[in-house]
């Protein structure tokens, strides 16, 4: 785990200073398990967060950091919230088939609530837990106040 400072935010990722004058990526997919839209959802530039290494190529001089696996495990996660609890969250993605909504309800954290037309991106939800299945990690969820 390193220390670092977030120099320059993209629509693609954010660069973070490491030490050293090292600077490296963060990709976009690396920030979150929820899928956003913009790393500015997460960061500001002149934040400290803690970050990873994900990989060095040392014929180019990049370094490929993560962000999410410091926000802790799915099990970490998951273990103050209960079945048939009432918590919220924020509606992130919508599947392809509009089987469902991602609803992130932790930044490391996502389930799946049944779709609802009037959701839209980004908005604050309450939810109802209604199944947590460990063995396959996911969290089934109703929306119950958009």
């Amino acid at each position: 785990m390193y220390a670092g400072i977030v120099k320059n935010i993209r629509p693609y990722g954010a660069f973070v200073e490491i030490g050293g004058g090292i600077v490296g990526l963060v990709h976009i997919e690396d920030i979150s398990v929820a899928r956003i839209k913009s790393p500015f959802e997460r960061f500001k530039i002149g934040q400290k967060i803690n970050i990873m290494i994900k990989s060095i190529d040392r014929k180019t001089n990049r370094v490929i950091l993560s962000y999410k696996e410091m926000l802790g495990t799915w099990e970490e996660n998951i273990r103050d919230l209960d079945e048939g609890m009432t918590v919220k969250g924020i509606a992130r993605e919508t599947e392809k088939s509009k089987n469902g909504i991602f609803i992130e309800l932790k930044p490391n954290l996502v389930g799946l609530a049944e779709y609802k037309d009037d959701i839209k991106y980004g908005q604050n939800v309450d939810v109802y837990i209604k199944r947590i299945i460990p063995e396959k990690k996911k969290v089934k969820l109703v929306i119950v106040n958009s």
